[in-house]
């Protein structure tokens, strides 16, 4: 145990936020992002309710939509509520353990998002490429075991995570230049090796974010296929409509996943970074619920 303390000399961290954005400039952004925050979670909430009590929404589309604004709702609730607080305060401490649980629950949320973005585009291309099946093979069975299927691959492949994280030491610095626990700047702190955990990283990131994206990749290239091949424009324009909200989602979805977690960051500033990260965290989901709005209006 003594060995323990002498070792884990750090027991909190302080998250900076935003320190070039001051004043009144601070509770503009703190008002900015209150409003977004709570237009996303009763817009969210509303398409919740409404695909369960609307009967013409009994459908696997607005199925996987609900379960969409669901994960939306928990990956900003593990978020925003923490940086509205770093915001108003102008940086603001968490401890170890709240940090591991916010990193946790944030790849877990966004590892299923990943997978029902990719089950969502699976019931397009069955829709469109196979009419005359697509009720036979998206029945309620299956469509329930995909939902299961998505959420415990999120929750139980970031575990892997969660072990490494548990195991980290932390010596000082105890400054993490952002405004929630992101994965990297939180392990850029450690004190003891991090390889394991990097290489666990790139691993997981093949069934995490590459296979998903190859999956959407490919059945919108099935869909688009059969799409030009309908004689009839206002066919075309119809039987794209159907599939077009969700590929909104999945641009924006992944343009600002693949900005962060994959383009190298060598060139871009901690401001931009984080700016790049305030919108994949509040404005994406804000984009998200105004087409998934029009879905279901």
């Amino acid at each position: 145990m003594m060995m323990m303390e002498n070792y884990t000399a750090v027991h909190e961290f302080l998250l900076l936020g935003f320190p070039e954005i001051k004043g009144s400039n601070a509770i503009i952004l703190f008002l900015l992002v209150l409003t977004v925050y709570i237009m996303t979670l009763m817009i969210n909430s509303m398409i919740i309710v409404l695909v369960v009590t609307r009967q013409p929404l009994h459908s696997p589309m607005y199925f996987f939509l609900q379960q969409l604004s669901c994960s939306e709702i928990v990956f900003l609730t593990v978020t925003v509520p923490n940086m509205l607080r770093v915001i108003r305060l102008e940086g603001a401490t968490i401890p170890i353990t709240g940090c591991i649980a916010q990193t946790y629950i944030y790849c877990a949320v966004g590892s299923a998002e990943c997978h029902l973005l990719a089950v969502m585009s699976y019931d397009r291309y069955l829709a469109i490429c196979h009419p005359l099946r697509y009720t036979t093979i998206m029945n309620i069975k299956l469509q329930h075991s995909l939902v299961f299927y998505c959420w415990m691959f999120g929750l139980l492949i970031t575990q892997i995570n969660l072990g490494f994280l548990c195991q980290l030491q932390f010596c000082g610095p105890n400054v993490i230049d952002h405004f929630f626990c992101d994965l990297v700047p939180f392990v850029e702190l450690s004190c003891s090796s991090t390889y394991a955990l990097q290489i666990e990283i790139m691993i997981n990131a093949v069934p995490i974010i590459v296979i998903p994206f190859i999956l959407i990749f490919v059945s919108y290239i099935c869909v688009f296929t059969t799409i030009l091949g309908i004689s009839s424009t206002t066919g075309r324009k119809k039987t794209f409509s159907t599939c077009s909200s969700h590929l909104s989602v999945v641009t924006m979805y992944y343009g600002t996943l693949i900005t962060i977690y994959v383009v190298p960051a060598n060139g871009r500033s901690l401001t931009v970074n984080k700016f790049i990260s305030l919108l994949y965290i509040v404005i994406t989901p804000l984009f998200n619920i105004g087409i998934k709005k029009s879905e279901t209006s």
